[in-house]
């Protein structure tokens, strides 16, 4: 984070040691806000016209500029994101979130300024798209899929990390974080957004499958405490892991374009919400969501089931024009 003002990076530290943001999500606030302040630059007219926007610098932002800064100005830059950026309605409500989190801080937390602009900055409106997610025979195609890997270190490896995604829900960064020491009999301790600890219960195939990975684990690995080890016994990183899924479901006929890592974890939820009857606050506690609402995308699957208990009612044959 080269060139980068002191009152921003006073706000990604407190974001990043007190609030516990992991250093990904600080990584994507900072990028939020330097954008934010190239743009400020631009309207306030403080750099030439033919600058390119990348190359503008915002290491003299300061205080005074930032007192100067209006909810008109956060909405032309909500604007600027969608008509010349082309930011996503997603995207932006990010970026929302992250000037609500930025000025909060500013006027709140260490009482910088005496109006927050973004107190009333709206969200842009998203539409709730129903999750994407593999079917019950899919989990099983991909999972046979990887049981054709002739080598029995990668299909061990391969075929519990799968099992962990499409039975647990876990994130990738989740996923790849897990050391051997976080797994105790049937459960498993992960470290999630914000550096939240949650703990996950395993049923018996993934304690199998883990077993079984484990049994064919190089014991002199590089890094020791990593459950799950590359060709070069370190730890996988996400990349790896999303390159490794991306082979498994283009062989397995599906499109990488709409399956990744993620909807594995969409896949995960749903089955259980879907097949387990888990209540959705149970759901959210699994995932380890904040927030409940975010756990409610996958309500959808109940869709037929509620049409079908509205159609089974014996009223609902009742035709007023007999008697």
């Amino acid at each position: 984070m080269n060139e980068i003002p002191i009152i921003l990076e006073d706000y990604l530290n407190y974001m990043e040691t007190i609030k516990g943001t992991s250093p990904s999500t600080t990584k994507e606030y900072f990028y939020d806000i330097r954008t934010f302040f190239r743009f400020i630059k631009i309207r306030y007219k403080l750099v030439e016209k033919d600058k390119p926007f990348d190359q503008i610098d915002i290491s003299d932002v300061d205080l005074d500029l930032i007192k100067k800064i209006s909810i008109q100005d956060l909405h032309a830059f909500i604007s600027f994101t969608d008509k010349k950026l082309g930011n996503n309605n997603n995207t932006k409500s990010r970026k929302v979130a992250s000037l609500k989190s930025f000025f909060d801080y500013l006027h709140s937390k260490v009482d910088l300024i005496d109006k927050n602009p973004a107190i009333n900055l709206e969200f842009p409106k998203t539409n709730n798209r129903h999750p994407i997610y593999l079917t019950l025979d899919e989990c099983k195609l991909l999972l046979n899929t990887v049981l054709e890997n002739k080598n029995e270190f990668f299909r061990k490896r391969d075929y519990a990390i799968i099992m962990l995604f499409l039975n647990c829900g876990l994130r990738l960064s989740e996923l790849s974080s897990i050391n051997l020491n976080r797994i105790k009999k049937d459960t498993l301790t992960v470290i999630g957004k914000g550096n939240k600890e949650r703990t996950i219960y395993l049923n018996d195939a993934c304690i199998k499958a883990i077993n079984d990975y484990i049994d064919v684990r190089p014991i002199d690995a590089i890094d020791e405490e990593a459950l799950f080890l590359s060709k070069r016994k370190r730890r996988m990183s996400n990349r790896a892991i999303q390159h490794m899924i991306d082979k498994y479901l283009e062989k397995a006929g599906f499109d990488t374009e709409i399956y990744s890592t993620h909807k594995l974890r969409h896949t995960a939820a749903t089955l259980m919400y879907k097949h387990g009857n888990v209540d959705i606050r149970a759901l959210q506690e699994i995932l380890g969501h904040e927030n409940v609402s975010t756990t409610q995308i996958y309500t959808h699957i109940d869709d037929e089931r509620l049409r079908q208990a509205v159609q089974s009612n014996p009223l609902g044959n009742i035709d007023p024009t007999t008697k």
